[in-house]
């Protein structure tokens, strides 16, 4: 899709983000380099580059303003693309597929538009983990092909507030 996102802008001729477009952290807690996730998807970055986090709270938000894609039937991931075309996907932890969807509510519906900052997911924490093989959960930026510049952050980050990437189109 990032050949025809690239012509989407190009036709409906949306200029460049000056700086950059800021992706929020989706998620409270400590960013972890991608290559760190036990999933080889994610750390050898098969479906894209990007960040993990080693969740705290309850709430996956939305990382920026943009349209719900898929939502995944057991409510532990989703993808979000922008109007600028940049496409986002967010995965919580890794095993938790097999948990068929506990711990888990849906919060958003696909096609919905969401504004950065509010809330797709809640999951349970506290059951979760006992129950995964990970807790690091990936952002990744699906759509690399159009990638020009990519700034990963460090430290510690608050769900909706603070930027864990910058990406130029």
């Amino acid at each position: 899709m990032g050949f025809l996102s690239r012509i989407r802008r190009l036709v409906s001729g949306q200029p460049n983000i000056e700086g950059g477009i800021k992706v929020y952290a989706p998620i409270s807690g400590d960013i972890v380099p991608i290559e760190k996730v036990p999933d080889v998807v994610f750390s050898e970055k098969i479906v894209g580059d990007g960040i993990a986090i080693m969740p705290a709270g309850q709430y996956m938000l939305a990382p920026i303003d943009g349209t719900i894609g898929k939502i995944f039937e057991t409510n532990h991931a989703f993808s979000i693309e922008s109007p600028h075309g940049l496409e986002l996907f967010v995965h919580f932890g890794v095993g938790t597929i097999e948990l068929r969807g506990k711990g888990f509510k849906r919060l958003a519906q696909e096609g919905q538009q969401v504004k950065a900052g509010d809330h797709v997911l809640e999951f349970d924490l506290d059951y979760l983990q006992g129950q995964v093989n990970s807790l690091l959960t990936p952002v990744v930026l699906a759509n690399m092909e159009d990638v020009r510049f990519l700034e990963k952050r460090q430290g510690s980050v608050t769900a909706g507030k603070d930027v864990i990437f910058t990406v130029e189109l």
